[in-house]
């Protein structure tokens, strides 16, 4: 599934709009549904209205109905993997539990798992300010 989600996220890494950084990003992200929706980063003139891929991702999945993602998949044209930047780290575990699993790979083909909750321990989420 992993393996999958980051292939999807590959195939439309060229279609990212990075003109500003040439650090091109797609992402996939699989719903409750068993959908999978992808998406890749958008960037602007004015950096701070620039669109993250797993933001883009997210968006989409939720346009189409989902509530809930249960794994992502990330991918950047380069050697090595990465990571959601900060605030998509906050977004994946508005709609995604702490186990979810979170996929990069390195230009080589190797696959890098972590977690949502592993990437941003400490999140603000719905159960921890409805528990304190």
């Amino acid at each position: 599934m992993l393996a999958d989600l980051v292939a999807r996220a590959r195939a439309v890494l060229p279609n990212a709009h990075a003109p500003y950084s040439d650090f091109r990003v797609a992402a996939a992200v699989l719903d409750e549904q068993g959908r999978v929706h992808v998406g890749v980063n958008v960037e602007n003139a004015s950096y701070g209205l620039t669109n993250c891929a797993e933001r883009v991702a997210i968006g989409a999945a939720i346009a189409a109905g989902a509530r809930r993602i249960l794994a992502v998949g990330v991918t950047a044209a380069k050697l090595h993997p990465i990571t959601p930047c900060g605030a998509c780290r906050q977004v994946i575990r508005e709609f995604a539990d702490a186990d979810a699993p979170v996929a990069s790979d390195a230009a080589d083909g190797t696959l890098v798992a972590t977690t949502a909750g592993a990437l941003l321990p400490g999140a603000f989420s719905f159960e921890t300010d409805a528990t304190g």
